[in-house]
């Protein structure tokens, strides 16, 4: 009976012990962790357990990776944990962390993509973003890519961030089309595209885009020219970006099925990537009588429906632009 009582007595101190021990590392996880400030820490695919709290650890988000493996096995959260990009505040509990990994909250990034730029100027924010990855396979086409912001993880891929781009363009004008007038001179989606980039290219001011593609619509149906500087710089740059510099006259003859100088209608194709807002006013322009519109000196336009009133208009702005020491905003005829 002493051997037995023995042993009984062995077992109850090793499951005190056990008891003892899993309560201390239940209360030292709730506990506060070292870290003294916030502080984004990078986990990268394909880590392991060990990774993991090597990487944690010395960025001070843990004591030290045992007691970290101890907790994640503690909490039997070990093939739970998630890569990603997290953001931990100072003081969080290792079980804090634990649970963060194992929902997978990683930082939410966003990458503003302003209307007008061309396809080329988009891939350069794409590829200057550093915490995208890979590579940007073929140079998208301009007019195929929705401005607006977008909201991405550390480590998502640049080309899977340009197909996103890709496929809101595709709904947004998909539903822009279906509820657009039915008498515009417009035949194709891809024609509304490209008549909203030079809309977006010419103003600025959300008010007048309604109004300008108006203009455009009636030169169209006149079977005017449209004359639009943006179309010039686009036929001179190629797509590239901005000109740098104020159009010339020379410029104006350049020989290019883009240059609406040269060429009647529209051109073969968008001279950058329209907003939303831009495909819709192409897509439901305001009706009136106007064919010609200039800058006014406030960042508008002055409009016109007959040409002496355009030059008219044209007088006045050059006056500003005098006034202004030839700081002026780019004019349409």
């Amino acid at each position: 009976m002493g051997w037995d009582l023995r042993i009984a007595a062995g077992a109850l101190s090793a499951s005190a012990l056990l008891a003892a021990v899993v309560l201390w590392g239940g209360l030292r996880m709730v506990a506060p962790g070292p870290l003294t400030e916030p502080t984004t820490v990078v986990i990268p695919r394909g880590s392991s357990l060990d990774a993991i709290a090597t990487t944690l650890a010395e960025a001070g988000v843990i004591e030290s990776p045992w007691l970290f493996l101890f907790d994640v096995k503690l909490s039997g959260a070990g093939r739970e944990l998630k890569a990603g990009e997290y953001a931990f505040t100072a003081g969080i509990s290792a079980d804090g962390v634990i649970t963060l990994m194992r929902q997978g909250k990683t930082v939410v990034r966003r990458l503003t993509v302003p209307e007008g730029l061309t396809a080329a100027q988009i891939v350069a924010l794409v590829e200057k973003e550093p915490a995208l990855a890979g590579e940007v396979g073929e140079r998208p086409k301009d007019g195929t890519l929705l401005p607006e912001t977008y909201h991405f993880s550390y480590g998502d891929s640049r080309e899977a961030l340009l197909e996103r781009m890709r496929t809101a363009m595709e709904q947004t004008l998909a539903e822009a089309w279906k509820h657009r007038d039915q008498d515009l001179p417009l035949r194709t989606p891809e024609e509304a595209v490209t008549l909203a980039s030079i809309v977006e290219k010419e103003t600025g001011v959300a008010a007048e885009r309604a109004r300008v593609a108006g203009v455009y619509v009636n030169r169209l149906q006149t079977g005017m020219r449209l004359q639009s500087d943006p179309t010039v710089i686009y036929a001179l740059t190629q797509g590239s970006g901005e000109l740098g510099r104020a159009l010339t006259r020379n410029d104006l003859k350049t020989e290019s099925p883009y240059n609406t100088y040269y060429v009647a209608g529209l051109p073969p194709g968008p001279i950058a990537n329209p907003g939303k807002a831009s495909i819709l006013a192409a897509l439901k322009p305001e009706r009136h009588e106007y064919l010609y519109f200039v800058a006014d000196g406030t960042g508008g336009h002055a409009f016109a429906k007959t040409l002496p009133d355009h030059n008219r208009n044209v007088s006045r702005w050059r006056d500003v632009q005098r006034r202004q020491s030839g700081n002026g905003d780019s004019s349409s005829e």
